[in-house]
C-alpha cells in the first residue's frame, strides 16, 4: 500500500514546486494584459485556486470510492 502512495505523493509535491503556472485562457490572457503585472498575478492565482478546488472535491471523492470498494472486495 505506501509502495503506491509514493508516486501520488511525489507527483502531488512536483505539481506545486512549479515555480510559474499558466492558467489562463485567452480572454483572459488579454484582460491581463490590460490590468498591468500585479493584478495579472492576482488574475492568475485566483483562477488556479478556483480550478483547484473541484479537482481536490472530485480526487477526494474518488479515493473514497476506491478504498471502499477496494475493502468490499
Amino acid at each position: 500500500m505506501k509502495k503506491r502512495i509514493v508516486p501520488v505523493v511525489l507527483v502531488i509535491l512536483l505539481s506545486f514546486s512549479l515555480s510559474v503556472a499558466k492558467a489562463q485562457c485567452s480572454i483572459c490572457t488579454k484582460t491581463a494584459q490590460q490590468l498591468g503585472e500585479k493584478p495579472a498575478k492576482a488574475l492568475n492565482v485566483g483562477i488556479l485556486y478556483l480550478g483547484f478546488m473541484p479537482l481536490a472535491i472530485l480526487g477526494f471523492i474518488g479515493f473514497q470510492w476506491w478504498k471502499n470498494n477496494r475493502q468490499t472486495n
